[in-house]
């Protein structure tokens, strides 16, 4: 009994936060904006999406829809005080039915209309299947109890309301898988389009951008250098230096003629 216990509360902690995930990261969508989208729940200017796909959703989230109602009142028909069993078996399924409540009232409303906004958007669609990974795993508890210690009654309606969500949770499996192949397949087709397209546009090279500083003052002109003129050079006159002669030397027996030298004149006196 202890580890049943112990598991019960485990799920329902495992619902209880995925309905707080649920609640916290969507955002729901206003009157206003639901009248923006098409009857058949496509955005106008989002993608296109596919008449097989939003079909194939349109028709997964109303059976979702059917389920989730009809469990709802099966929960309430239920009468666990009645149940054979110990106090906090009770106790633990109670807690278990209430957080299914909660969640088939308020978060999974939120994300299948976050859902209805974007039909193939893959977060979106991730996030309601985890939400009913969620939910199946606390109604199968509540429905293993029941069928331990509730009436044949109770635990039928619940095990077809489980076998709804069972079959919801595979389709949403189904189309996840779908949806990331063919997420794929159009990267794959765009990275090709981008390489032939930078392939026939020509590499020119960058542009050079001068970047002005408004706060540096302006500079000075340069100012130009006269230019120096040197004066002219003479070259000196040529001297020629006179010949000399020389005084042919007297024979010998021939008389030399010896002339006095020249007697200096003396200097006169001023008066």
């Amino acid at each position: 009994m202890k580890r049943k216990s112990t598991l019960s509360l485990g799920l329902s902690l495992l619902l209880w936060t995925a309905a707080g995930w649920g609640q916290t990261q969507d955002t729901p969508v206003p009157a206003s904006e639901n009248q923006r989208y098409s009857v058949q729940g496509q955005a106008p200017s989002a993608t296109p999406v596919s008449y097989a796909s939003l079909t194939e959703l349109n028709g997964m989230l109303a059976r979702l829809e059917t389920t989730s109602k009809n469990t709802q009142a099966d929960l309430v028909k239920l009468r666990i005080e009645r149940w054979k069993t110990n106090n906090s078996d009770k106790k633990q399924t109670l807690a278990n039915v209430d957080s299914i409540q909660r969640n088939l009232e308020g978060a999974l409303p939120e994300i299948m209309a976050g859902l209805r906004a974007a039909p193939e958007d893959l977060p979106a669609t991730f996030k309601l299947y985890r939400n009913l990974d969620a939910l199946y795993d606390v109604l199968g508890s509540v429905v293993e109890s029941a069928g331990a210690f509730g009436s044949k009654d109770d635990y039928q309606t619940l095990a077809n309301d489980l076998t709804g969500f069972e079959d919801t949770r595979k389709q949403m499996a189904q189309r996840i898988e779908n949806l990331s192949t063919a997420k794929e397949a159009e990267i794959v087709r765009l990275r090709a389009d981008l390489k032939t397209a930078q392939a026939a546009v020509p590499a020119t090279p960058p542009k050079k951008t001068v970047v002005v500083d408004e706060n540096e003052p302006p500079k000075k002109p340069a100012v130009k250098k006269k230019p120096v003129t040197k004066p002219a050079t003479t070259k000196p006159a040529t001297t020629t230096t006179p010949a000399t002669t020389t005084a042919a030397k007297p024979s010998a027996g021939q008389p030399q003629n010896q002339t006095p030298p020249a007697q200096p004149t003396p200097a006169t006196k001023p008066q």
